[in-house]
């Protein structure tokens, strides 16, 4: 287990600044996932810490020695890439086994037999022990490749959209698999991602990365329920956050807001002023209504059984909305 530590990482290729300033705390034991659309600087930041790339400025540190003169064989670290890094001419078996041969490790046969049997069984993959790697499919490559990660202990594991290539069904399985691992462990996981669903289900910690760099950081909740900015709200939840003028609700308005935050909780039904259903959209655990609201558009959900149908009218009002400035900052006044 380790804490890592980023202060004031900068790292440009050429004329792109992919990471300004960055500083972020991994806690030991903690299950970070790093969040935001693709150039947000993820990738990068596993990157400088497995030292495949190095930071223009800053440091980085493990347990709170510098890394700076360190390889990448040196740090212990263990990374899982969105591609799959397997060697293709060796069996799944002798795949998951090469990190456990190190010399630096010492074990038997026998402990590394154990090892590769109880780490292919939670990855469902212990049937095609003997095959080539060549002869598996894309998702089974995948989760040999997580593999050959999980069964080490290094100081942190590095993960980089590992299940973006599984189907739906083992993508979910592997969500709880990982994060029971990882907790039972009590190892280090810093985890990238743009799938909002790993980030709220897996994360004890979340960092919200923009054009380079950590606009917020902290629990799944408190981002959720709190966010910094229009763009920290837009990274979570399901539907998404409705963003509208300002003054389209009665209310008192903050000074300098310009647009209002609108999650589904914060939309009451059944009172306020009318607003008429444009589509009804049912998901089976949950309804999400389409509606029309003085000419703007927004998504709220409510039961899953509801009569309502398209072209009723329904009443609505908003509960502590958020409301942000011009420049898409949160206003922290309008919340009270």
């Amino acid at each position: 287990m380790a804490e890592v530590i980023l202060e004031n990482v900068t790292k440009s290729f050429g004329d792109v600044l992919a990471l300004d300033n960055v500083s972020l705390s991994v806690p030991d034991g903690s299950f970070v996932v790093l969040l935001g659309p693709t150039g947000a600087g993820k990738t990068t930041t596993l990157r400088i810490i497995s030292g495949l790339d190095k930071a223009d400025s800053g440091n980085v540190l493990i347990d709170g020695q510098p890394l700076t003169s360190q390889t990448p064989a040196q740090r212990n670290v263990a990374m899982v890439f969105q591609q799959y890094s397997l060697y293709p001419h060796l069996s799944v078996r002798k795949n998951l086994e090469f990190p456990l041969k190190s010399p630096i490790l010492n074990l038997s046969q026998i402990e590394i037999d154990a090892k590769v049997k109880e780490i292919s069984e939670i990855l469902q993959i212990s049937h095609k022990l003997d095959n080539k790697a060549t002869a598996l499919s894309g998702g089974e490559m995948q989760r040999v490749s997580i593999g050959r990660a999980l069964v080490r202990t290094p100081n942190i594991y590095l993960m980089d959209e590992p299940l973006s290539s599984l189907d739906a069904k083992l993508k979910a399985d592997l969500r709880i698999e990982l994060k029971n691992i990882q907790a039972n462990l009590g190892q280090t996981l810093l985890y990238v991602t743009h799938d909002q669903i790993e980030a709220m289900t897996m994360a004890t910690h979340i960092g919200v990365l923009y054009e380079g760099k950590l606009v917020q950081f902290g629990s799944p909740r408190d981002v959720y329920e709190n966010p910094v900015s229009i763009y920290s709200a837009n990274r979570l939840g399901q539907p998404r956050i409705n963003i509208l003028p300002a003054d389209l609700f009665a209310g008192n308005i903050p000074p300098g807001a310009k647009s209002i935050g609108l999650r589904p909780e914060q939309i009451e039904q059944g009172k306020g002023e009318d607003a008429s259903v444009n589509r009804v959209e049912r998901l089976g655990d949950q309804t999400r209504l389409h509606l029309k609201f003085k000419e703007y558009e927004l998504i709220t959900v409510t039961d899953a059984h509801t009569p309502l149908q398209n072209g009723e009218t329904v009443k609505i009002q908003v509960k502590k909305p958020f409301y942000f400035d011009a420049n898409g900052a949160r206003i922290v006044e309008g919340n009270k």
